[in-house]
């Protein structure tokens, strides 16, 4: 007997797997929430600039202090310290800032959000405009084929390609060809299929924009005969965007695909203090609402964590656990590990109708 032909998944934003979702319902689906008490929802969607600037100034004063280093100590081998420092800084933390900023919510003050959002933008090799629509359709259709325009690793997953993405090198490949291309008024249709026609023009100025600092920056570099105007502007990202990729994959990677259901498609892993600093406290991505600010999900964590999946309690447990995952996905595209199975207690069976994962009784 014959066997019907596997459906291959189609990552682009007009395709096949586009038409997909939107006639299977995927598109712009009601996702599944838990309950939260309304008056606690309020409280914590409450925006306050008081503890944005405190971390923003901590920012601010590291990179500057970190470049300041790099200024003063050029031509010797004391310069490498503030080098990894500045790197991490600029490549990496500017993530969580673009994220936080984008959403409108680490500040109460909107040209606060608005400041800390272009630059951050600009650090991570994103243009602002664009990237504001595309992480609107993210939440959206988060993890959904052929809606989704922010999915970290496709299936089958690229080994290689992950691999190169701790280093930055996939920016200076396609990022910043990628401006060049809207700096010249080019947009995809796959940029067009989210970035509504108002905003396209200014999607086009923003690119404009970027490529002339990275261009003005290359030219002051070429007349000074020093690489420290392009080590301080543009280089860290290549060297320095690891942490945000250590941290940043672990959301999504090795999770189911095309649900509406957060717990199966979506983690939360434990960080450390540092770490959740760096990263605006978005290892609680499980908890992440994008209505409430980044300083508030500690307290929506402890309140739906009972309707979770269990949090890895590190990366390095995060990390083993996807490993095995994504060398199967190798074989088996469609394998996933079903985020609200991980780490139950007890044995388990899957609903995946209802997309909850539920206890058998004992006696099973």
């Amino acid at each position: 007997m014959a066997t019907a032909a596997k459906t291959k998944r189609d990552y682009g934003l007009v395709g096949e797997s586009t038409r997909r979702a939107i006639e299977t319902g995927l598109a712009s689906a009601e996702w599944y929430h838990t309950d939260v008490p309304r008056k606690a929802m309020k409280e914590m969607m409450q925006r306050s600039d008081g503890p944005a600037i405190r971390d923003t100034v901590i920012w601010i004063a590291a990179i500057l202090g970190s470049a300041a280093g790099i200024v003063w100590f050029w031509g010797t081998w004391w310069v490498v310290p503030f080098l990894l420092v500045y790197g991490v800084l600029y490549g990496s933390s500017s993530d969580s800032r673009w994220h936080e900023c984008g959403h409108g919510t680490a500040f109460r003050t909107r040209w606060m959000n608005d400041v800390i959002y272009e630059i951050a933008s600009f650090m991570v090799v994103r243009n602002p405009v664009q990237w504001r629509w595309s992480h609107a359709r993210h939440h959206t259709d988060t993890i959904i084929v052929g809606r989704d325009a922010e999915i970290a690793v496709m299936r089958p997953p690229n080994l290689v390609k992950a691999a190169l993405a701790f280093t930055g090198i996939l920016d200076f490949r396609y990022s910043l060809p990628i401006l060049a291309r809207q700096a010249l008024g080019k947009l995809s249709d796959d940029e067009k299929s989210y970035i509504p026609e108002t905003e396209q023009a200014k999607t086009i100025t923003a690119a404009r924009w970027h490529i002339a600092v990275y261009v003005a920056t290359t030219a002051l570099a070429i007349a000074l005969g020093s690489w420290l105007p392009l080590v301080l502007i543009g280089l860290p990202r290549l060297y320095g965007s690891w942490h945000m990729v250590l941290t940043g994959l672990l959301q999504h990677i090795g999770l189911a695909d095309n649900v509406v259901d957060h717990r199966l498609n979506t983690r939360t892993v434990y960080m450390n203090p540092v770490s959740r600093f760096m990263e605006h406290e978005l290892p609680r991505r499980a908890s992440h609402v994008p209505m409430v600010p980044y300083h508030a999900l500690p307290r929506l964590h402890e309140l739906i964590k009972h309707d979770l999946p269990a949090a890895n309690p590190s990366m390095w447990h995060a990390y083993r656990e996807v490993w095995p995952v994504l060398l199967k996905q190798l074989r088996y595209e469609d394998y996933s590990s079903s985020a609200n199975c991980r780490r139950r207690r007890g044995p388990i069976a899957v609903n995946f109708t209802s997309s909850i994962c539920r206890r058998r009784p004992s006696s099973e």
